[in-house]
């Protein structure tokens, strides 16, 4: 009975035991809307914050370099129209001076994206021009994009829709840009197949050979070439007896003015 008795206690303890909850990341609190941070090496910190007020499109960002190592902290800030999506890091160029990408994504039903592109050598930051969507990358585009980092270049990819389907509900295939940096400067590529920039070629329908016709047809093709041929003798004979005749006359008048 006591052994029961132990047994059925030490089961009872072992289901009043709570399972281990998941810790949540802290709210932010207003006026803060976004905040991400980025380890670029031990002691420096990027911490990308969006914020504001009164309004959930329109704010501005921040970045915050920490370096505790040196002991140096400074602010880099912009005006932001939208929210922020993602942010990167990489070294494009690889000058050892990284780069901090701040992926933003309008907020009207275009859901056009925008980049922000700064890059830091110590504590002083410099912002570069990112390259907007040339004419032919524009086609199809309605915005979603994802951007990653890959073999040390940034990649932007996005669904290309029918651009007569004004919903937007028509996914023709996906696109993909890769971006590369060269002296600060952005270069853009396309490196996906693209079939909605290509220009489509007039078809030409075949000519039916005159050998698979039935013989009742060719005959009629036949005759009826001869009879065109024949029209065309007519005429021809008819335009140089005219051409004769009227140099005969302009004979006899030249005659008569002698």
């Amino acid at each position: 009975m006591a052994v029961v008795s132990g047994c059925s206690n030490s089961a009872t303890k072992n289901t009043d035991v709570a399972a281990p909850t998941a810790t949540q990341a802290p709210k932010l609190m207003a006026p803060f809307r976004y905040h991400k941070t980025i380890e670029v090496s031990p002691g420096q910190f990027y911490d990308v914050l969006a914020w504001g007020r009164g309004s959930e499109t329109v704010g501005a960002f921040q970045i915050l370099r920490s370096d505790s190592a040196a002991m140096k902290y400074n602010t880099t800030t912009g005006d932001l129209e939208g929210s922020i999506k993602d942010v990167l890091n990489a070294d494009m160029d690889n000058d050892g001076n990284p780069e901090i990408l701040i992926h933003t994504q309008a907020a009207d039903s275009t859901n056009a994206a925008k980049v922000f592109a700064f890059e830091y050598k110590d504590e002083q930051s410099r912002q570069l021009d990112f390259p907007k969507l040339t004419r032919s990358q524009r086609k199809g585009y309605r915005g979603n994009d994802s951007f990653f980092v890959k073999d040390g270049n940034l990649m932007r990819e996005f669904n290309v829709y029918d651009e007569n389907d004004t919903l937007g509900k028509k996914t023709i295939q996906k696109r993909l840009i890769e971006y590369t940096l060269h002296s600060n400067n952005f270069s853009a590529k396309q490196v996906s197949t693209d079939s909605a920039t290509i220009t489509k070629s007039s078809v030409i329908a075949p000519i039916k050979a005159i050998s698979d016709e039935p013989k009742g047809e060719r005959r009629s093709r036949r005759s009826h070439v001869s009879e065109r041929s024949s029209k065309k003798k007519s005429l021809r004979s008819t335009h140089s007896s005219k051409k004769k005749v009227s140099r005969k006359e302009t004979n006899k008048t030249r005659r008569r003015h002698r």
